[in-house]
């Protein structure tokens, strides 16, 4: 999943360069979306292995 943040934040600065604001603005909401569901995921692994120990 953080893969496709990069990927995605990668291209929202291409477009960004390039003049696309619609579309560099819809590709760092996606980014910025998934970065925060990656990091619930990671903290939840965590605690998760915490409680199982």
């Amino acid at each position: 999943m953080l893969r496709y943040t990069i990927i995605f934040i990668i291209i929202a600065i291409i477009a960004a360069i390039f003049g696309f604001g619609g579309i560099a603005s819809g590709a760092e909401s996606i980014a910025k979306i998934l970065f925060f569901i990656f990091i619930v995921l990671f903290v939840l692994s965590l605690v998760s292995r915490l409680f199982k120990r």
